[in-house]
């Protein structure tokens, strides 16, 4: 049984330390690559809106600033 035991926790830390390198290698997505994402979910606002957005969520070169600031959350 520890065995079982053993060998199901060490699958899943590999799958698991997997899972995060994969999500880290491709980097951030740009604003070019969410819009069609973005339109579909948003569909009453324009692309500046969407801009302003996701500038807001992931500052002006892509990179994720950390927690969304209460501002944010109310602009949106």
């Amino acid at each position: 049984m520890k065995k079982v035991t053993g060998g199901l926790l060490a699958a899943a830390l590999v799958l698991g330390a997997g899972t995060a390198v994969l999500a880290n290698t491709n980097g951030p997505l740009s604003f070019e690559q969410m819009l069609p994402h973005m339109k579909s979910m948003h569909p009453d606002l324009s692309e500046r809106q969407l801009q302003d957005m996701y500038n807001a969520c992931h500052g002006a070169n892509g990179e994720k600033t950390g927690q969304p600031s209460q501002t944010m959350m109310n602009r949106f």
